[in-house]
């Protein structure tokens, strides 16, 4: 039975209707006739509508509306959105053909919601509209892919809700990427009620043939220009409501950035949605007397396949079958039962290529650009040479054969030197606030199993990793820079024909700038690269890109340890992960695709300021990602972490040490100072016995065979496990695994100075201090290198599948280990 409670709120197509119950219509979908049949049969917002009963096969249904019956087949039934209503409000509901206040209170909130999608190529400032227009912070930048699943927000505006979903950037609706396949089928399957086309004003030839593939689909639209300062700047004009007319929708000029003219597309999309938008039409393409002829006949045999017509626009399938589409011609042969529609599509693809010696989908892209030339041609004056703009000027320098890669490099080093630079200052704060909150609760508390989870377990752990959040928000200004300005695109420009040797793809560079941020968004924007071999070779080498979550290691070991030379240190472990991925993507492709091709087409968008607020908004969003894992995830695996090195408290070693500080209390022989001075170190000795007879020490010791080798002592070993939760963990586990008395100094943490300081317990090396340089580059390497955490590997899983999520735990653990034991090999050499 349908939930009667708050009905005005549910939404269900009329297929959904019990047999026997009431649905008041919102909306019909779907394409031409068949919409405008149902509305002259009474099916209009606002009716109410009978559910009768069902066939016997349950395939048609019987309604009753306007006191008529009507049967529907099932699947053109889904095309009526209801509300449900009562037996008693539908005896009491008069609907005389206008919306009254009774059926705005029947229709509810579904009847004031408008469902509209934004398409659009990349680089257009669609997800910028978005943000403006939601208030949400998606993520905004300069190239290619940024937006990789769509995004839903809305905004209040007259009495409606607009529901907006930002689809990924496109620059078709073809099946040439998962992007484009994707956008077409949430516009097919979803039924916006208005897509909103957002075109680049300053790039409109381009930008104008996806809005062809719109026109085809029959869809109901509104486009916003956008960036159409930078079309004046450049002294071109353009005649906007002569190019609405001829394109047969309303055209609003806007600057997303700014906000200027979202308003007025707000009230396009209002005035559309209530047919009151006196500009709109549809228009048919002319592709020409041939190929009109060949996309009626293919329509034609269409007609026969009722099922087919309700759901979608025929010409538009017609035109994709005519080109060649694979997956549109899947789509039909699901109704077209003795593959007729398929059969006579390819008769006529055949005709076409014969006559124009060339093949059809390129012959129907020709028409489409015709068109486009054309409209324009009438409507668009260019002001100067497009070639010759300060936008691209600069790109003399950045490109260069000779200097484009040194500076490339420079750019990087410097973000990295910033990182530590900038960062160290906030980062001290952070770290005497830490250890003040620290010493308070020591003071407060009495001793006790509370007193050493807050001190020794949450305050080392969360508060060690919480004091790196400085370095992170700087490294993704940075990040955010490189990517608002447009320079990101040139990256993957300048690496390709060196990445394109070793068997990667020059825009695979992108994602990998992507992943020293975080790697699952580095996983999912690998959507950008069109063959799967890209997509499979750069998904599982992004994980050699060192996140940011690593950092906070780095920054403890390399502060620690390598006093001089602190950005190139930090640079090298960085370039070590680029050479890695270099590696492991040539023995992937010689042994899993040898025999695949790739091509490099990327668009290199003009150079843009990028604005102060978006670097802020960017920085404040990951800032408020780092500390909601601060209080979820590593909160929960610091406590686990802490118990787990806490208990058990009783042994005959632990007992042991507290009788022998028994008997130096009761020793009255001793001066106070010596007395002092021997319960200190029996202290020291009782808390490092406890924590190797702890359940994580005991654990530790079983594990430390496997990194022994590489010259790590148990707890760090311990410390690498714990990362596969989250990286950040591995620092907050060594602050509860090696917390000691010793004070921090005027240079270094207090965790910092226990690690200098920590020696080897037991084996050949006793009483040597377990951190060398050279061990603790070996450990950032292993870190680096090996499996990533469990939220990018299980983004690996969604976007490669279980087999390549397995070799990417398996392979990259294997390959830091080695690499880590390589280093380890050198400093016995060196050393």
């Amino acid at each position: 039975m349908i939930n009667k409670e708050d009905s005005s709120k549910q939404v269900l197509t009329l297929a959904d209707v019990p047999t026997g119950e009431y649905g008041v219509i919102v909306r019909i979908t779907g394409h031409g006739s068949f919409r405008h049949r149902l509305m002259e049969m009474g099916f209009v917002r606002g009716e109410k509508v009978k559910v009768i009963r069902n066939a016997p096969l349950r395939d048609p249904i019987e309604y009753e509306i306007m006191g008529g019956h009507v049967s529907l087949r099932r699947i053109e039934a889904r095309r009526v959105e209801v509300v449900p209503v009562t037996e008693e409000i539908a005896n009491n509901y008069l609907f005389h053909g206008t919306i009254t206040e009774e059926t705005e209170r029947i229709l509810g909130k579904a009847g004031k919601r408008i469902r509209v999608a934004l398409v659009g190529n990349p680089n257009c400032g669609k997800t910028s509209f978005f943000n403006h227009v939601t208030g949400m912070r998606e993520k905004v930048g300069n190239y290619s892919g940024v937006t990789v699943d769509a995004k839903v927000g809305y905004h209040p505006f007259r009495d409606y809700t607009i529901e907006i979903a930002d689809l990924p950037g496109t620059y078709s609706l073809t099946e040439y990427t998962p992007e484009e396949l994707y956008v077409r089928q949430y516009i097919m399957d979803e039924r916006p009620d208005i897509v909103l086309n957002i075109a680049d004003a300053s790039n409109l030839e381009r930008n104008l043939f996806l809005t062809t593939q719109l026109i085809d689909m029959n869809v109901p639209m509104v486009m916003a220009l956008n960036m159409y300062d930078e079309l004046e700047r450049n002294g071109d004009t353009l005649d906007i409501a002569t190019l609405s007319e001829l394109f047969g929708f309303p055209i609003v000029p806007t600057v997303s950035s700014r906000g200027t003219g979202i308003d007025e597309v707000m009230a396009r999309i209002v005035d559309l949605y209530e047919n009151l938008e006196e500009h709109t039409k549809h228009v048919h393409i002319n592709y020409g007397v041939d190929l009109e002829k060949s996309i009626d006949i293919i329509k034609e045999e269409m007609r026969e396949h009722l099922d087919l017509s309700g759901a979608y626009s025929t010409r538009y399938l017609a035109i994709e079958m005519l080109a060649g589409d694979k997956v549109i011609t899947e789509l039909v042969g699901k109704f077209d039962d003795d593959g007729s529609v398929a059969k006579v599509a390819g008769e006529q693809r055949a005709i076409i290529e014969k006559r124009y010696n060339e093949d059809a989908a390129t012959i129907v892209s020709g028409a489409k650009y015709g068109f486009v030339r054309g409209a324009l041609l009438e409507t668009y004056t260019q002001g100067r040479d497009k070639s010759k703009q300060p936008a691209y000027s600069v790109d003399k320098i950045l490109t260069n054969r000779w200097l484009g890669f040194p500076i490339l490099v420079f750019f990087l080093w410097f973000m990295f030197q910033m990182t530590f630079t900038l960062g160290a200052y906030p980062q001290a704060w952070l770290e005497s606030f830490f250890g003040w909150l620290g010493d308070v609760v020591t003071r407060v508390l009495p001793d006790g199993i509370l007193k050493n989870l807050l001190v020794d377990g949450i305050i080392a752990g969360v508060g060690g990793v919480c004091s790196f959040l400085p370095n992170i928000l700087i490294l993704f200004f940075f990040i955010s820079i490189l990517e608002d300005t447009g320079y990101m695109a040139r990256a993957a420009f300048i690496m390709d024909k060196l990445m394109h040797r070793m068997g990667l793809h020059g825009k695979s560079f992108i994602p990998y700038i992507i992943g020293f941020g975080c790697s699952v968004p580095a996983v999912m924007a690998t959507r950008t690269l069109e063959n799967r071999k890209d997509r499979i070779l750069t998904i599982i080498t992004i994980p050699f890109m060192s996140c940011s979550a690593r950092l906070p290691l780095y920054t403890l070991i390399i502060s620690a340890f390598f006093v001089k030379h602190q950005g190139l240190v930090l640079t090298s472990i960085y370039l070590l992960g680029i050479v890695m991925s270099i590696v492991t993507s040539l023995i992937v492709k010689k042994a899993a695709f040898q025999n695949e091709r790739d091509q490099f087409v990327m668009e290199l968008p003009p150079y843009r300021i990028p604005t102060f607020r978006n670097a802020m908004v960017h920085m404040w969003d990951k800032s408020v990602q780092y500390l909601k894992k601060m209080g979820t995830v590593i909160l929960v695996a610091t406590v686990i972490i802490w118990a787990l090195e806490y208990f058990p408290q009783h042994s005959p070693q632990i007992d042991g040490y507290t009788a022998r500080i028994e008997q130096v209390e009761a020793d009255a022989g001793l001066s106070e100072a010596d007395r002092d001075a021997r319960i200190a170190q029996l202290e020291l000795d009782r808390s490092a016995c406890q924590i190797e007879n702890s359940y994580l020490g005991r654990f530790g010791k079983f594990i430390a065979p496997v990194f022994r080798p590489l010259g790590f002592d148990w707890q760090m070993g311990v410390s690498i496990i714990t990362g596969f939760a989250a990286k950040e963990i591995v620092v907050a586990s060594m602050g509860v695994l090696y917390h000691s008395d010793a004070e921090a100094d005027e240079h270094s943490s207090a965790l910092q100075r226990s690690l200098r300081t920590h020696t080897w317990s037991s084996g050949p090396d006793i009483g040597k201090p377990v951190f060398t340089p050279w061990v603790a580059y070996g450990f950032m390497v292993f870190i680096l290198l090996y499996f990533p955490c469990v939220a990018a590997v299980t983004a690996i899983r969604r976007e490669a599948g279980r087999k390549w999520m397995l070799f990417v735990i398996f392979y990259t653990t294997a390959v830091a280990w080695l690499a880590a034991f390589a280093v380890r090999l050198i400093s016995f050499a060196v050393v």
